[in-house]
């Protein structure tokens, strides 16, 4: 037995179906499925992101354990051939025998859309959130500083189960414009779920001029999702990159 790496991207579709229902179709599923008739069953998937539906994905990455002398060119041929173009493996490697997707990854990277033209774009409104009119850059880019370093991001976070943590480190979070589009790019070593979407709803918050920057430090210590600005749609998140290795 080996580790099969794959880097994947994906169009909005939930990866993992968080509530597991019946006929929900998820890459996960649709990966396994894919790649039964080539190992003679379901492989065990480790992922390094999660994305619910909506959220889209340039570099997931996905491992698992294959039977030795799995030629990964006929593994990326074998699923493009039957999902793409919603889920492509933009490649296939064999990984060393203690690499895990999730488990190896040392960093996540996140990108998050805004569109604020006074008319939504058609070909580009699956992939960013229309929300027109002006937006303060010094304001968020101040509120972004005060979310920058290790925090309890129990604010902004769907609850998790206990005992887990929500305490993270968050290397980076820069605001940036590209013509009528605001960027947000968000750097961590781990996220909490919803965690971007929650930090870009409190930025725009901001932005708008209905929460202070300065108001941040007391939302984080309140530990209270409530204290904290709307969770963003989803369809203007995408999982970047995962980086392994050496910071």
């Amino acid at each position: 037995m080996g580790v099969l790496k794959l880097v994947l991207a994906y169009d909005g579709t939930d990866f993992h179906g968080w509530a597991r229902q019946p006929g929900v179709r998820t890459v996960e599923g649709a990966i396994e499925e894919a790649l039964t008739g080539l190992v003679g069953r379901a492989p065990r998937l480790s992922v390094a992101g999660r994305t619910d539906a909506g959220v889209h994905a340039e570099g997931q990455v996905a491992s698992f354990p294959a039977p030795a002398g799995l030629d990964p060119t006929r593994v990326q041929r074998t699923i493009n051939g039957r999902l793409a173009p919603e889920v492509v493996v933009l490649s296939a490697s064999v990984a060393t025998d203690s690499f895990d997707a999730r488990h190896s990854a040392t960093g996540r990277e996140y990108r998050y859309r805004i569109d604020t033209r006074a008319v939504p774009d058609p070909f580009t409104a699956r992939y960013a959130w229309h929300r027109p009119g002006d937006l303060s850059f010094r304001d968020m880019r101040g509120a972004a500083r005060f979310l920058e370093g290790e925090h309890d991001f129990a604010s902004f976070c769907r609850a998790p189960k206990l005992p887990a943590s929500t305490v993270r480190t968050l290397r980076r979070l820069s605001v940036r414009r590209a013509g009528h589009l605001v960027e947000v790019h968000a750097l961590a070593d781990r996220f909490l779920h919803q965690m971007v979407r929650s930090l870009v709803g409190t930025l725009v918050r901001v932005g708008q001029g209905r929460l202070a920057a300065e108001a941040i430090p007391a939302i984080l210590a309140a530990r209270d999702r409530a204290a904290a600005g709307p969770v963003a749609p989803p369809h203007g998140l995408a999982l970047v990159k995962v980086m392994y290795g050496r910071r």
